[in-house]
């Protein structure tokens, strides 16, 4: 078996290579399905878990990565937390871990809309270096390696940086929400906050992207009686933050990921990183008025 090493600027270059084509092959195994142009690629829901339903589709993909990338990266030294194989709430005892979610938004992917993505990210010791969010719908791939920007690569081999909007004024931002996935409490925060208009789309990964094309400015995550886990942020956190915007908890604090509890609980703000501390403070001062 082959292993690569990550010591070096090419090394990086070269785990990124591998990632870019893990990701369009995953992307067309969902396309498949999505699709239905293949009689033996069904949907087929297999499971409708608490946190959301499972497809043919996903399982499916999940191997697809994990044969791909144990193909390269030896499990002797690397660690793989994927939502379709994760079990238990012990840490991953490798530095290097990669974190997949192989659908994300499946039940976007289930009602075709189109805003379901791919997520990748290998994380050191608990933050993301290298990263990429597939959106197969949106004929794209966001690729982000720590330190080196965000790169768009489109279907047709075009590649283009992307950056995050300058708008600087809270009034001026737009949200990236979710169409569902709110309870009360959120609901009640996010209409207390003065956006100046509102995106609904589906998948972290979607949300993030409109962040990088500019359409939106902010996403927030306010965990209730359960919560997103870190394959749901990982990839989105360093395509975002390569293109210069922020993903923090509301304390300022970064997220951390392969801790053992996969979920990531309380208050996250995801933003353009213009006004993202005054953003995280105006979201910790209106749940606690809705507190009371």
């Amino acid at each position: 078996m082959t292993t690569v090493n990550i010591e070096t600027p090419e090394k990086l270059e070269e785990i990124t290579q591998v990632l870019r084509s893990v990701a369009w092959g995953a992307s067309d195994i969902l396309q498949s399905y999505y699709r239905g142009e293949d009689p033996d690629k069904k949907l087929n829901v297999q499971e409708d878990k608490k946190d959301g339903p499972v497809t043919a589709a996903d399982l499916a993909t999940n191997h697809y990565i994990l044969e791909k990338l144990q193909a390269v990266f030896s499990e002797e030294e690397f660690g793989y937390l994927s939502e379709e194989t994760h079990k238990g709430d012990e840490p991953i005892r490798k530095d290097w871990v990669w974190i997949i979610d192989p659908l994300d938004g499946t039940r976007d992917f289930i009602d075709k809309t189109g805003e379901y993505a791919i997520h990748i990210a290998l994380a050191y010791q608990g933050r993301p270096m290298v990263a990429v969010v597939a959106v197969p719908e949106a004929d794209k791939i966001y690729i982000a390696s720590k330190g080196n920007g965000t790169t768009v690569e489109k279907r047709n081999g075009e590649t283009y940086s992307v950056h995050v909007s300058q708008r600087n004024k809270i009034e001026e931002l737009y949200l990236v929400a979710s169409r569902t996935h709110r309870d009360q409490r959120f609901q009640d925060m996010l209409d207390r906050m003065p956006f100046k208009a509102r995106n609904y789309v589906g998948s972290v990964g979607c949300k993030i992207s409109t962040i990088l094309e500019q359409q939106s400015d902010v996403y927030i995550s306010l965990s209730g009686k359960s919560a997103p886990k870190d394959w749901d942020f990982a990839a989105p956190e360093l395509i975002l933050t390569e293109a210069g915007g922020t993903f923090t908890h509301f304390s300022g604090e970064p997220l951390t990921y392969n801790k053992g509890d996969v979920r990531q609980w309380g208050g996250l703000m995801a933003s353009n990183g213009r006004c993202h501390e005054e953003l995280c403070q105006l979201a910790t001062s209106i749940l606690a008025d809705i507190d009371g």
